[in-house]
Order: structure tokens, then sequence, then C-alpha cells
């Protein structure tokens, strides 16, 4: 256990840290925050906070190489070793779906890349090269996109870096690679007439409550599923977005994570409860209600309170949503695109519509109206159309017969 404290020197603050090392002996290093102790408590305090953290890391990777064997010199571990061990330390500091993208991506495709191509790497040999090839190899051999990629490179990096900053590296050889570059997002969206449509057909279906949330509200699929019956103000005909679930696969196995709060403090919104959804709610709470009777105790109760529920009180799993989807647009001829392009769906309306892209930032709970701006304003052709009409406006005789 690390423990710290801040001290005031000479007017500045000083991170102060006490642990007992390998060989039992107590130390206590300090080093200077370069803050002002003048307004600076907070910062102080949360520098404080990260050294405790690093240094708590460091001295569990230092005994879990000890029982590697790895005492003479640490750097000698397997890379592959060294990314597991990695991934278990940052369990700790990371949020259980962070973790889960993190582990997916190390256990399932690097490690078995390494141990296949690079058996008995050690950390102290990874060059760019080695991990420049790992990335041309998941693009050409196994498909995977750039976005992908860039991902892995984001994990292998940030374990590198721990490396370096402990000092079990000199550099960080993911620092010295061309990662691929970002490929721009290009939505496959309904408009009016398909969504329409779509609304019609899934009336009564189980996918009609994600259908009308995401399509409407722009909702993600983590928050059509944690939406909650206390989030709906009928006096007030609001719908208030506070609450997520989340489901995701650890060691094989399907976990679903409840969140009282959103992604980021931005997707916290209230939107006006609408007269045709107001009405759906009321008619899915009545079918709750004869469900719980007709049921009796088999009824489930773990879901209490969510509105996303089976016949039997189950929650309605995120995976069921992007399963289940697909196949309702196949078994009526609609155009096939993602449960998440109905978000994007959305947007392209709104954007069609003259809503300003603030206001579409604030509707869809983007923290950045960049986001908004980069995936959603090249979705709508009509737009463009009307520009091209104003063009020939001006220039009448460009075009001949």
């Amino acid at each position: 256990m690390v423990a710290g404290h801040l001290r005031e020197k000479r007017g500045y603050y000083h991170i102060v840290l006490s642990y007992t090392d390998e060989n039992g002996k107590r130390q206590t290093p300090s080093k200077s925050t370069g803050l002002p102790v003048k307004g600076n408590k907070k910062r102080a305090e949360a520098m404080l906070q990260e050294a405790r953290r690093t240094m708590e890391a460091e001295l569990q990777l230092r005994q879990m190489e000890r029982e590697k064997g790895y005492t003479d010199n640490p750097a000698d571990i397997l890379f592959t070793r060294f990314l597991l061990d990695w991934l278990e330390m940052m369990k700790a500091s990371v949020e259980i779906t962070t973790y889960a993208a993190y582990s997916s991506g190390i256990k399932n495709r690097i490690v078995p890349y390494f141990e296949e191509h690079h058996p008995g790497l050690r950390l102290r040999q990874v060059t760019p090269k080695q991990l420049q090839d790992y990335y041309t190899y998941e693009m050409k051999v196994n498909g995977v996109s750039a976005n992908t990629v860039i991902h892995r490179h984001a994990n292998i990096r940030k374990a590198l870096q721990y490396a370096f900053k402990t000092g079990l590296l000199s550099s960080n050889p993911a620092d010295r690679i061309e990662r691929p570059k970002k490929q721009k997002f290009v939505g496959s969206i309904y408009d009016e007439h398909e969504l329409e449509k779509l609304f019609q057909i899934v009336r009564g279906d189980p996918v009609e409550l994600g259908v009308i949330l995401a399509a409407f509200y722009g909702l993600r699929r983590s928050e059509v599923v944690g939406l909650k019956w206390d989030a709906i103000d009928f006096k007030k005909k609001t719908i208030t977005i506070r609450h997520t679930v989340t489901q995701v696969t650890l060691n094989g196995k399907s976990t679903i994570i409840e969140k009282d709060r959103t992604k980021t403090k931005s997707s916290y919104r209230t939107l006006p409860l609408v007269p045709p959804f107001e009405e759906l709610l009321h008619r899915l709470k009545l079918q709750q209600e004869q469900n719980r009777k007709l049921c009796g105790k088999s009824y489930h109760t773990e879901a209490e309170g969510y509105i996303y529920v089976n016949e039997i009180g189950e929650l309605v799993k995120p995976g069921y949503i992007t399963q289940h989807f697909p196949l309702v647009l196949e078994k009526y001829g609609l155009r096939k695109i993602r449960f998440h392009d109905l978000r994007h769906s959305c947007a392209s309306l709104l954007y069609a519509n003259g809503v300003s892209l603030k206001e579409i930032q604030e509707w869809l709970g983007h923290s950045d109206i960049s986001t908004t701006s980069n995936i959603y304003t090249h979705l709508d052709f009509n737009s463009k159309v009307a520009s091209a009409n104003a063009i020939m406006g001006v220039y009448p005789t460009v075009v001949h017969d």
C-alpha cells in the first residue's frame, strides 16, 4: 500500500510518498508538483493521487516480475506476459467496460499474434517494425479496419508507455511508427419515408421501443435499455436520460453493467415527451401490469423500474436489440442498416430540417460540437442538391443540351 501526503515547501506543493520496497525498506521519496500553494490545492491533490496509483502499479509489476523469475532484468519478461500483467494491473484502475475492451483486443488478438509470429520475444526486444508488421497483418490478412487497428495501437502504446515511465524501457517503440489514418464515418441512414414504414412494422414487436427511442430521440443503445420509469415525468411531459445499461464480454462470459450515469456529462439531458411516445409508454405500462398479474410469482423483479423488459419481467439485453433488429428489416424487406444508424438518421433529419448543430449536439448528448459536425453534417444529400440548384441559378448557361 502506497501512502502519501502533500508538503508545503518554499511556497510550492511537494508530493511525499511512503511505501515498503521489495527489500523491506521504508521509502519516502518526494518531488515538487511545480504548483504554487495558493489556489492549487485540488490540482495538487489530484497529482498526489496519480503519483500514488503509478507507484502502486509499479510495485505490483515488480512483484509479478519477481514471481516469474525476472529479478535481474525485469525487461527480460516476455512481451506477451508483460501485456497480460499490465492488463491485470489496469483492471483496478479503469471501468469494467474499458477493461473489457482492453481485454478483448489484448487476449484475443495481440497476444495470439505475437505468440505465433514472435515466440520468445522479450519486452526489451520489441521494435517499431514488429509493431508495424502486426498492424499490417491485421489489416491485410484479417481484414480489420483502420479504426480497429488504431484502438489496438492505443492499447499497446499505453502498456509500453507504462514500461517506459517505470524504467523498464529507455523509450516507447510504439511512438516511432506510422499508425493508420482514421477512417471517416460514413453512415447508412433512413429518410423520413423509410422511418415511417419502419414505425408501422415494428408496432407490437419487442424492438418497437428501441426503434422509437433511437430514431426519434437519437438515444444510444445503452440509453435505450437503461431508460427507467422514474425518468419519465408525465406531468411536465419530459424524458430524462440519466441511466445506462451496457453488455460486455469478459473471459467469454457476457456481463450486464448498469450505471446511474450517462456516457459523458453532456449525455445527461432532458427532452420533451411527445404525444406518440407518451401513448407508447402508457401502452407498455399497461402491458407490464397485465404480464405481472398473469405470471404471478414467476414474474421477474430484478429489473424493477426499467421500461424495457420482456413478458416475464426480464430486462431486454442490449445484444438482443442488435441481433433482432436486422431480422425485422429482412422479414419486411427493408433496406439493411445497423440499429445505431437510427441515431444517425435522427441527426440527419434534424439537420435537413434546419435544426442547428448546437441544438443537434444537445439533443444527441455529444460532449463536443465537433463530434456532431464531423459525423453528421455530410449525411443530408438534399442540402447539397439545394446548393447545386443555387449555383445553377447563378450560372444557368454553363450546361448546354
